[in-house]
């Protein structure tokens, strides 16, 4: 129930239309790749999944944001089964573990037959164009190359909630579904992400 009542507000604050031009809802397992330009991205992007789908989708999202006073823990928890990584390492961390760590959590949830959502920027850009996809993305993709990619592209979200923004501003707003594209054998990580890359642009230059 809360999940449908939160679904229904976040599209009617963003006043969002969705386009599923490169393909179509399904029960097959998938990584919902998309642009990050507001706190509301995944969840409009979330909200805009049907009902069965969202239930076994899982957006990915900073431990240190979503756990930061007991709301957004009972959201994450309890409505999104958001899957939290963490981005602050403690004192002595060897290199690259936190990002080991979180590919390891994302391969061990696509191992239990749920799908994600991902931001593979890593950070909130202005909205005016993508930044390098990071390499987390490519080493999930290389321990499941069976699981299909699924480009999307926010529209208008940074708007709508502005970086360093507490309340939303009402504007129409649009969620583009792409074609699914899968890691390919042999393909270098430089060339994937840039593809994935490309696959988000292009929606993003065809709004």
């Amino acid at each position: 129930m809360i999940a449908s009542i939160l679904a229904t507000t976040a599209r009617i604050v963003a006043g969002s239309t969705v386009r599923w031009a490169g393909c179509a809802p399904t029960e097959e397992q998938r990584i919902y790749i998309a642009n990050h330009s507001s706190h509301l991205d995944f969840i409009v992007l979330w909200s805009h999944l049907p009902p069965w789908l969202r239930r076994r989708t899982r957006p990915v999202a900073a431990r240190d944001y979503w756990e930061r006073d007991r709301l957004r823990r009972y959201l994450a928890a309890h409505v999104f089964n958001a899957l939290l990584i963490d981005r602050t390492a403690a004192p002595g961390t060897p290199p690259g573990q936190l990002g080991r760590q979180a590919v390891d959590q994302m391969v061990e949830a696509l191992s239990a037959q749920q799908s994600l959502i991902l931001f593979p920027e890593g950070t909130r850009g202005a909205g005016e164009d993508l930044a390098s996809f990071r390499s987390g993305l490519f080493h999930v993709c290389r321990a499941k190359p069976e699981v299909e990619v699924v480009p999307v592209y926010l529209e208008n979200l940074n708007r709508i909630l502005p970086k360093g923004h507490l309340l939303p501003v009402p504007m129409l707003s649009r969620i583009t579904f792409g074609t699914p594209l899968r890691l390919q054998p042999d393909e270098t990580k430089d060339a994937f992400l840039e593809r994935a890359r490309q696959s988000v642009r292009t929606l993003r230059e065809a709004a």
